[in-house]
């Protein structure tokens, strides 16, 4: 084997150990030295991946002791209140978990725990994706990876938080029944399927269990690699910055600088899902009583990565179709299937046509390896934050009962302003985002026109008093230089007043006008103060004599 140079002993220890039995020194030489970016924003993504290796373990160790079975039987564990209720094996198994396995309960908490950080990492690391731009092209593949990750991980939850078999689970249990049921055509026979007969039936625990343990973990394990592994092959994209471009990557080493932090990130997370398990109950099924189809806890309540189809259930209105006069087989339940199936597929669906339809927008078929900062997008950034306004309000009245019972509010004034705050706040979200993105841009451009503010007060020769400007550090300068325009479709017509190939016909004019608007530049770095929509005072500049700074108004 050559002799290792120029390389780490860290790393170079390793790979001559695997090299002598493997003959895997370059390989490992390779991919120990891969670059990751520094940036804190990129370390979202390992709360999710970190919570994912919790709940195996943790979903592991509860397996031995879970019994998915709905069979009724007498109570006779050690949680005195419930002795000789009646209960499924599920619920009764849960409470042995709880109570009589040693750290049980602790175990049954921190999965719970793991659950919710799961799918909350996945939105915000997803969210960072989408306000910095980095699913565009390569990463177009992965993006849609990574909407099906966070699709599975609703459906894990919803048949994880179904298995204790609880009155509350047992609650989300019926609105799913109640949901697959108003499907048109295939709603009869989903719902026999899963409950193995009329509802509540005698096999929906078991089932669940399967697609719980097994199926669902099973492509979400598959997703997940093959999303590393995308991510591993493509360059990392990274912030602006000073000497960052779409060729090379600046950062510390996969190992050890990474693997260093990585393996820390996870003991830290470790730590909150155990404290928070420890400290912060959740989830106290003992206090629930078993599920029995005709009771309902009072203020039911979902997971939160649910709540927001709860609150379009509870804000929709009692609308049907009968296609056949009054038969039951003619019946569109709009109440059910409008709130099951339209928030989701429109949060769902725009994200994971978002790439093709920006590009199809703009026309960029480049490859990007620096990220944008959200401001430098104004469109994207408002049209992301009206969806997160959409989901947060769906989310919050899914709590409208809890709401008007605290705040002393009619349940009917908080839905019905639940309606219209559905259209509106998305709306108002979208207007405030963008004015504030073109601030935020104008900003950038000052500190380059200007300087940023030294504190030191000066006064001119005629008395007025002005503060000293001072040039912007290097590598602030560049994160704020690293603004690419927009890219915008030619648009213009020809000599002959006839409009370029794709842009002809009703929808050409759309994409066109859609290009114009959301593409260009807003706020040039480096140009006026206005940006098409008004114009602002300008700053009257006085020189100095001091050649390291300049004195503004």
């Amino acid at each position: 084997m050559s002799e290792l140079t120029n390389v780490p002993k860290a790393v170079s220890g390793p790979s001559t150990f695997l090299d002598d039995r493997l003959g895997g020194a370059n390989f490992l030489k390779r991919n120990l030295r891969k670059i990751f970016p520094d940036h804190w924003s990129f370390l979202l993504g390992e709360i999710a991946l970190y919570s994912f290796i919790i709940l195996l373990l943790t979903g592991t160790f509860l397996t031995f002791w879970y019994k998915p079975s709905m069979m009724e039987i007498a109570y006779d564990g050690s949680y005195a209140p419930l002795k000789g209720v009646m209960m499924s094996e599920a619920y009764a198994s849960s409470l042995e978990i709880s109570f009589d396995v040693r750290g049980g309960l602790l175990i049954r908490q921190m999965h719970h725990w793991a659950a919710l950080m799961f799918v909350a990492g996945m939105m915000v690391h997803m969210l960072r994706v989408f306000f910095t731009g980095a699913y565009r092209k390569p990463r177009e593949l992965n993006w849609i990876i990574g909407v099906l990750l966070l699709t599975l991980a609703l459906a894990e939850g919803l048949t994880g938080y179904s298995l204790p078999d609880d009155l509350l689970s047992g609650a989300g249990l019926r609105i799913t029944e109640g949901v697959a049921i108003s499907l048109p055509l295939v709603g009869t026979y989903i719902t026999f399927f899963l409950f193995g007969g009329e509802y509540p039936g005698e096999d929906v625990v078991a089932r669940f269990y399967s697609l719980h343990i097994l199926l669902i973990p099973g492509i979400l394990l598959a997703l997940i690699s093959a999303h590393l592994v995308l991510m591993w092959v493509q360059k990392h994209t990274q912030m602006p910055g000073k000497g960052r471009d779409n060729k090379n990557v600046l950062g510390a080493p996969f190992y050890p600088a990474f693997m260093a932090k990585g393996g820390a990130y996870f003991l830290f997370t470790l730590a909150v899902v155990t404290g928070l398990a420890t400290f912060a109950q959740i989830n106290p099924i003992w206090l629930f009583g078993p599920y029995t189809p005709a009771d309902v806890s009072a203020g039911s309540q979902p997971d939160f990565y649910m709540g927001f189809l709860e609150g379009a259930l509870r804000i929709m209105p009692a609308w049907e179709i009968n296609l056949f006069g009054t038969s039951h087989a003619g019946t569109l339940p709009l109440s059910v299937i409008i709130p099951a199936l339209v928030p989701m597929g429109i949060i769902m669906t725009g994200l994971a046509l978002y790439p093709f339809l920006e590009r199809w927008v703009t026309g960029d078929n480049r490859e990007h390896h620096i990220a944008d900062r959200p401001r430098n997008n104004p469109h994207r950034t408002s049209i992301g934050m009206s969806a997160i306004a959409f989901y947060g309000v769906l989310w919050l009245l899914g709590a409208n009962d809890e709401i008007s019972a605290f705040f002393h509010i009619s349940l009917n004034w908080t839905t019905y302003a639940g309606r219209v705050l559905i259209f509106v706040a998305p709306a108002l979200t979208y207007m405030i985002t963008y004015r504030m993105c073109l601030g935020l841009q104008r900003s950038d451009q000052a500190i380059i026109s200007h300087g940023v503010e030294s504190g030191v007060i000066k006064r001119l020769p005629h008395g007025e008093f002005i503060e000293v400007h001072t040039t912007p550090a290097d590598d602030i300068e560049a994160h704020m230089r690293g603004k690419e325009p927009v890219l915008m479709l030619p648009v213009a017509p020809d000599g002959s007043g006839i409009p370029p190939k794709g842009m002809r016909g009703p929808l050409g004019k759309l994409r066109a006008r859609m290009s114009k608007a959301y593409g260009g530049e807003k706020i040039p770095l480096d140009g006026g103060h206005g940006d098409g929509h008004g114009h602002e005072e300008e700053h009257a500049a006085v020189g100095s004599a001091d050649d390291d700074h300049s004195l503004t108004r």
